[in-house]
Parts: C-alpha cells; structure tokens; sequence
C-alpha cells in the first residue's frame, strides 16, 4: 500500500473520534512488529524513527538517514494497512529537511531549548519546506518532563494562548501538547490535564499529538481523544518489552549454541524473532485504546 500522507491520517481520525498510534521503531524487528500487530487488528499506523537519536553528534557510528527512509517506505508499500511515515523529535533543522526530502511524511522540529521566537521562526519554516514538498510538520508547545529518576524534570504545560498563536504563525498541520503526559516514564501511568487540554481545543483547530503515550492512563487518554487528540506516541514501554524479550532469549543461549538458530534462521531461539514478537504483542496491548482497530 503507497505511504499515506501523515496530515491526512490524523484529519480523518480528528473527524472520526480516533486516534493513531506513533509506535515508535529503532530497526528491522521493531518495526516488523509495528506493522504486523496493526496487521492484526486493521489499523491505520505511523511508522518512524527518532530523529534525535538519529542525528546525536556523540553516536559511535553515523548513521545514513537515507536507509531508515527506505526502510519505513518499503515496509509501508508492502503493508496491508494505511502507513504514514514519521522523523520524530529533532531539534536539527538540517536533518529535518533531509528527512523530507528522503520521503518521510512528518517531520518535526523539536527544540524545548530554544528561545520562543527563535523556534517560531525556525518551526515555521521547516513547515514551509515540507508543504513545499508534501510533508506534514509537528511541533510542541510546552514541554514534557521526564519521568525517569534520575533525569526526573518538571517540563511546562502548554498555554491555550501560546499554543494557538505558534500554530497561526508556523502553519503547523499538528500539535504537540504537554497537559500531564511524560516522556520516559518507566513504571506506573498517570491522568491528564483534561481542563486544559479542553481550554487548548477551544483556541486550537489542529489534531493534538500527545507524547509520552506509555504513561497515560486508559481513561485519560479516552477522554483526550474526545478533545482532539489524533495522534499518539509510544517508545519507552516497547523498547522495555523488546530489551526483556532479548535478555530471556540470551539466558537460554550459551557458548556451544548454534549462532545461526540464535540469528538469522527464525525459530524459537531466534533473538530477532523474539524482538519481533515482543514489540508486536506491546503495541497489540495499547492499540486498541486508540479507536482505530478495524478502521484501515
């Protein structure tokens, strides 16, 4: 199926009373798992990768922008359900236009460090630059805080006032908010904000993205969907399921084991098979919640 453009997704959600799920993917067996539990339940589904991550200065190893393009376009060409295709998360504006023009169908300018009107400026003309070429942009008002102790940070809400002027002045097709979700929150889920996020809508027309989806409690985030919610991100608790998956795969593994029957063959001690399958059955537990299982 062709790569679907990513503002269409979330409109016709916004219109339809759902959401779809951001599952974010780091390499060949997380996103197999994405596609496949979408797959499973007829879910329209965003697919990506994280541009911060992506573009750090410090990796060991630079990566090439261009495969992970290629990569989420193949696997949404050869997918049975509606894929739009996701650069989450960057706050280098050079690798965000390359992100476009290696055909991702969102980007998104993230900076929380940036002076207000500088990110304005810089947000409203990365957009330009992806309409130009078909695109769909994101960006944040607000910021989330980090739930991990040890980087634990309190993050701002989003102001209903902020939030409207950035979206008439950058032209943003959706909206990053912060109303009580977290990013990196590794244990436990909590309520939103639903006030604010109503008094966001009443100045805001676009679909609202919430970050930090894996620490949202289900009712909350049922009620956010109601308010304009469209679109919801999910990393940490897959990356969680994955890296379990992996260590009880390796426990059973020793030195005399048949390296082939740990990688490559695709059986039951097959350590990729068993990332797969653990992102798959984690996004199958959270998709549902999101009003789009039935509706690709």
């Amino acid at each position: 199926m062709p790569l679907k453009p990513v503002a269409e997704m979330v409109k016709d959600a916004l219109a339809q009373g759902y959401a779809v799920g951001y599952f974010e993917s780091w390499n060949l067996e997380s996103l197999q798992g994405v596609i496949d539990a979408a797959e499973a339940t007829r879910s329209p589904v965003l697919i990506g990768f994280n541009g911060e991550f992506l573009s750090r200065p410090n990796r060991l190893a630079q990566e090439r922008l261009a495969w992970y393009a290629a990569l989420g376009q193949a696997a949404a060409q050869s997918s049975t359900v509606p894929c739009g295709l996701v650069f989450n998360e960057c706050s280098r504006d050079d690798w965000v236009r390359q992100a476009v023009d290696a055909g991702f169908s969102q980007v998104m300018l993230d900076d929380p460090q940036a002076p207000p009107e500088d990110l304005v400026r810089r947000v409203a003309e990365v957009t330009a630059y992806a309409h130009d070429r078909g695109a769909a942009s994101e960006a944040e008002v607000g910021e989330l805080p980090f739930g991990r102790p040890q980087d634990a940070r309190g993050g701002e809400m989003t102001s209903p006032d902020q939030a409207a002027e950035f979206v008439q002045r950058t032209g943003v097709d959706i909206l990053g908010v912060s109303v009580g979700n977290v990013h990196v929150l590794t244990s436990g889920r909590r309520g939103l904000d639903i006030d604010r996020l109503a008094a966001i809508r009443q100045r805001v027309s676009v679909p609202f993205d919430l970050h930090g989806g894996t620490g949202i409690d289900s009712e909350s985030l049922q009620r956010a969907i109601k308010l304009g919610v469209a679109k919801v991100s999910y990393g940490t608790y897959v990356k969680q399921r994955y890296l379990s998956a992996i260590a009880q795969a390796l426990a059973g593994a020793d030195e005399a084991a048949n390296p082939h029957e740990l990688l490559g063959m695709g059986e039951a001690r097959d350590l990729l098979v068993a990332g797969r399958l653990a992102v798959r059955d984690a996004v199958l537990e959270r998709i549902g919640l999101l009003g789009c299982c039935g509706r690709a």
